[in-house]
């Protein structure tokens, strides 16, 4: 079925109540989805007074660095677009040319597995953490130029144990799923960093 196309002021009606809901969407998508060039979608932001997507990302993800407890912001891989402290988090990693394997152009795992550790670190409500245990699995080869959206979920805690589970994926299709026991330190708490057994029961 051929797409409709909108008149301009329809169009930059839509794309302004799209972007309000989802700040994150690229300018690839918004041509493909009102069906015209990124030229005009580029314009079309420029007359609405919409910045590009980076700096979109920026100025959400500088609001959120400021309510991090364990982590700094600048340690975080990606950008930080939405935070809870003690219940979740948000971020994206727009994957680039220098992450990848020369021969097979797939970006190094270590790339990923740092988005949803410093992610896992983020979202916990405590001075100082660390990794104790991480259950981890690629499910999907990942390319330069692919958008990881990463989701934080703290799904349990016991003492100074935080069980976080942490789910990127590229266009709605999960590419790595993480499991990870995080352990809060503090004075009381340094000999005891440990982060149990691994195969401890995350549900």
């Amino acid at each position: 079925m051929s797409k409709v196309t909108l008149t301009k002021k329809n169009r930059q009606l839509q794309l302004l109540k799209g972007l309000n809901e989802d700040p994150f969407t690229t300018d690839e998508e918004l041509s493909e989805l009102y069906n015209v060039s990124i030229q005009t979608i580029r314009l079309d932001r420029l007359e609405l007074g919409i910045p590009e997507l980076r700096e979109r990302i920026k100025t959400v993800a500088e609001r959120n660095y400021s309510k991090l407890r364990s982590i700094e912001g600048k340690e975080i891989i990606g950008e930080l677009v939405d935070v809870e402290l003690g219940r979740g988090g948000i971020s994206i990693l727009n994957t680039t040319d220098d992450m990848v394997f020369q021969r097979s152009r797939i970006v190094r795992g270590h790339y990923i597995f740092a988005q949803a550790e410093s992610l896992a670190l983020a979202v916990i409500d405590a001075k100082v953490a660390l990794t104790g245990v991480a259950n981890i699995k690629y499910k999907m080869p990942i390319y330069a130029g692919d958008k990881l959206v990463a989701k934080a979920e703290v799904v349990r805690q016991r003492g100074n144990k935080y069980f976080v589970w942490v789910k990127i994926r590229v266009k709605q299709e999960e590419a790595f799923r993480g499991k990870f026991i995080l352990v809060s330190i503090g004075p009381e708490e340094k000999d005891n960093i440990s982060g149990g057994n691994s195969n401890e029961d995350y549900s």
